[in-house]
């Protein structure tokens, strides 16, 4: 443990009853809080229970900006504080959270991973938060702050700037998945092709049963047409509601460009920011309470792990604990090897579900193209001839709307089979997970007992269905430049034939991806929770370790002063436990 955590130091606070909490307000909490986790050594506790003190004095709270990366997030962040102040770009921009707070005057700062904060000038931020100049956070930062003097951050309201979901740096949707516990409120921007991603889906979800308050946004409104947008508003709404099982509010269709630029129509502009302050009057204090509730409860948990095992190091004897760690060693190596066991168990799985899905996929698409290459046929004869371009365009959608009329009828229980085979098939690897952690708690890691819900049928199962309509959504794509000249003279030399040839191709890509995709779906969700129910469990391997290890080291220290420092401090443990326990 840390050099503060010896028998005398343990010995230097006072104890406080129980009752001394109740009148106790949230950051004192959180600052007493600190000092029992700097007391145990747990800097790190300690650290993050002083910042989310003082954010909870001065009333800020978070509201974290999420979506799909290219959604144009950091141009809105920027467009709602009137200040061009975080990086935006063409490519994948945002690598660490950058958290937007109200200050007299323009700056930022950045904080490494040694925990030392960092001024930097402005315009120089991107070198460290974006993934062209700190690609993956090599450079390890662990966040950055901007201070702007914006009417809107001025109640204690904080925009926080992630990392986009899906881009080719996963490291980016890990850095975004990780600040999930910090997040009050979020403003979810989307977009009207795909309305919504499955990754985004699975995120807003995750967040949706911490918060109450989400604030749906369509940016890039100027790049999309009225029906697209209002067919992705709807599809937004009603597939947020059933994941959330509450209704949501207005989706807000704005372009964050444009009022950058301070250029075409508001739309809703203006209905966005009174949202924003509505949030700020109604429920900022309520955010503030929530964020120290959380805070508090998962902070003391870790501390509650820390005394436990600190406690049981005292109580026996130096060389039982050290045969125990050598077997713990001995034992979280052979697990290692082992996982490689499991990963085949897991893969069985995956294939299983693959067979069937393609079985199913192809029974679908010979019963299916059959039926719709005759409603095609029978089709053309109303589609009117006329000027080459418009003919493709009302041929392309008589293959969207036919595809669409197979595929939807079939899409619902289809859906459901892989919902079904989803839910069995986490179940199993959870199984398999728990009964590998029994074995090894059965082989030296007793400390596992301790902890029988360390893997639950939701732990690393959170990656909900990404299955999305895109091609019904939104319109067929335009032809390029030289097909459009080529269509204009196609009728006048018998050529409409090529024209619905390939309306009649692109019927059968409509079948074929949409029908595809609930498996593809499936099999990335399974694929997504084996690799996070394998990383929960070498993390839980780990941390059990690195705790039982600084624990034996401390009590080597104690123990030298003799058995009434043993006494003394164990009397510490069991008093610092019940503080722990009464400041939540």
């Amino acid at each position: 443990m840390q050099a503060s955590k010896t028998s005398s130091t343990l010995q230097d606070y006072g104890s406080l009853p129980a009752e001394t909490f109740v009148s106790m307000d949230g950051a004192s909490r959180l600052l007493r809080l600190a000092g029992l986790a700097q007391e145990l050594g747990a800097e790190p506790v300690a650290e993050e229970a002083r910042e989310l003190a003082a954010r909870v004095s001065e009333g800020r709270f978070y509201v974290a900006c999420i979506g799909q990366f290219k959604r144009g997030k950091s141009t809105l962040l920027n467009a709602l504080v009137g200040h061009e102040v975080v990086p935006t770009g063409f490519v994948p921009v945002t690598a660490v959270p950058t958290v937007i707070r109200f200050g007299d005057e323009l700056r930022a700062r950045v904080r490494m991973r040694d925990g030392a904060w960092r001024d930097v000038d402005l315009p120089d931020l991107k070198e460290y938060v974006t993934e062209e100049l700190n690609p993956e956070n090599k450079k390890a930062v662990e966040g950055a702050e901007v201070f702007v003097p914006s009417p809107l951050l001025s109640s204690g309201m904080c925009f926080v700037d992630t990392p986009g979901l899906g881009s080719v740096f996963t490291g980016n949707t890990a850095t975004t998945q990780a600040f999930i516990p910090h997040i009050d409120a979020a403003l979810v921007v989307v977009g009207a092709d795909p309305p919504i991603a499955g990754e985004e889906l699975a995120l807003v979800e995750s967040i949706g049963t911490q918060v109450q308050d989400l604030i749906l946004v369509i940016n890039k409104a100027d790049r999309t047409t009225d029906p697209e947008r209002a067919a992705a508003v709807k599809f937004t709404r009603e597939i947020l509601e059933k994941r959330l099982h509450r209704p949501m509010g207005e989706v807000f269709e704005v372009s964050a460009a444009e009022r950058m630029e301070n250029r075409g129509p508001l739309r809703d502009w203006e209905k966005l920011l009174a949202s924003l302050h509505h949030l700020v009057e109604d429920s900022g204090r309520n955010l503030v309470r929530a964020a120290c509730d959380r805070g508090l409860q998962r902070l003391s948990e870790q501390l509650l792990a820390i005394i436990s095992e600190d406690r049981d190091a005292l109580q026996r004897p130096i060389e039982e604990s050290e045969r125990r760690i050598e077997l713990m060693r001995k034992t979280i190596n052979e697990a290692e090897r082992s996982m490689h066991e499991l990963s085949f168990l897991f893969m069985a799985e995956q294939h299983r579900i693959s067979d069937l899905f393609v079985e199913r996929h192809k029974q679908f698409l010979r019963s299916a193209w059959t039926k719709s290459e005759t409603e095609f046929g029978e089709g053309l004869a109303s589609v009117p001839l006329g000027f080459g371009p418009r003919y493709r365009r009302r041929v392309m959608h008589l293959a969207q709307e036919i595809a669409l009329r197979k595929v939807m009828p079939w899409l619902k229980p289809e859906q459901e089979e892989g919902e079904r085979q989803y839910r069995a098939v986490a179940l199993r690897f959870v199984e398999m997970g728990n009964n590998f952690l029994k074995k090894l708690a059965g082989a030296g890691l007793s400390e596992l007992t301790r902890m029988p819900h360390a893997l639950d049928p939701e732990k690393g199962f959170r990656v909900r269905s990404g299955f999305i309509f895109e091609d019904f959504i939104g319109t067929a794509q335009p032809p390029s430049p030289l097909r459009w000249l080529a269509d204009i003279f196609l009728p006048f030399v018998g050529g409409r034939k090529l024209i619905t040839n390939d309306a009649r191709e692109f019927l059968r890509h409509l079948l074929e991806v949409n029908c595809s995709r609930i498996q593809n779906d499936i099999l990335n969700r399974i694929q997504d929770s084996r690799g996070r129910l394998e990383v929960e469990i070498r993390k839980l391997l780990h941390e059990i370790s690195r705790i039982a290890e600084q624990a034996l080291d401390w009590a080597r220290k104690v123990k030298e002063d003799g058995t009434p420092a043993v006494q003394s401090a164990v009397e510490r443990l069991n008093q610092l436990e019940r503080e722990v326990s009464a400041l939540v």
